[in-house]
């Protein structure tokens, strides 16, 4: 066989599998506050450091007295306390700065969600036990063995169990508990959370703030000098 000819194929064939998988590394969004032990899991762990990218389909997991805060691409800012595990389930981009569809999973632990410019139906937020669709909102979530809060600070919300139990969180405080019990899972509604992610806010500066996707200014703690912004990396 003539080796040019068995060549050129081989080498297009390598060429349209490699395509897909720098696909398949798509920046979605950006670390803008990174507080000591931040990492993205995969086969191997590796630290995120401000600046870095967020990836679609990844894992992200804070450690113990650890925190961070990410900026998606439209402007969607989420923020996690420590020991806290997040992933991207899903990422479809309606255009540069919008989504389409974004599902993102709270595994486990302390979030503040804020929502950015995409229409509200296509976010959809999950723990073990809830599903949570927003109506242009910050909610504060917490993920624990056998049980979710969802509290309301802003906009208004629909929480509901994998067995289609529902509330709806229309007024700042309302707050949806979810628990797991004797393999039963109910849920309640209260007007008084018992608990915020506010404490959390308060141990990390930056935690809480809000920043569209061009302007946010990456911070680190300890802090370093950094002048990048997020488009201009």
């Amino acid at each position: 066989m003539n080796l040019r000819f068995w060549l050129f194929p081989t080498l297009l064939a390598v060429v349209a599998c490699v395509a897909p998988c720098a696909q398949a590394q798509t920046r979605v969004g950006e670390a803008v506050v990174i507080q000591n032990e931040v990492v993205r899991v995969a086969a191997s762990t590796t630290p995120i450091n401000v600046g870095d990218s967020m990836l679609r389909d990844e894992t992200v997991r804070t450690g113990a007295d650890s925190a961070a805060r990410f900026v998606m691409a439209d402007s969607t800012n989420l923020s996690l306390g420590p020991s806290a595990t997040l992933k991207l389930d899903r990422t479809v981009f309606n255009d540069e700065h919008s989504y389409r569809d974004v599902a993102i999973r709270m595994t486990t632990g302390a979030f503040r969600f804020v929502t950015g410019h995409s229409e509200k139906t296509a976010y959809k937020i999950t723990t073990p036990l809830a599903t949570i669709g927003v109506r242009g909102t910050t909610l504060d979530i917490l993920s624990q063995r056998g049980r979710s809060v969802v509290v309301l600070q802003d906009g208004a919300a629909s929480v509901c169990t994998t067995s289609r139990q529902c509330v709806q969180l229309t007024q700042p405080g309302d707050t949806a508990v979810i628990v797991s019990a004797g393999g039963k899972v109910s849920i309640t509604k209260a007007n008084t959370p018992p608990w915020t992610f506010a404490a959390n806010c308060a141990a990390s500066a930056g935690l809480c703030s809000v920043n569209q996707y061009a302007g946010a200014s990456p911070t680190i703690t300890p802090a370093v000098n950094d002048d990048g912004m997020l488009c201009g990396r």
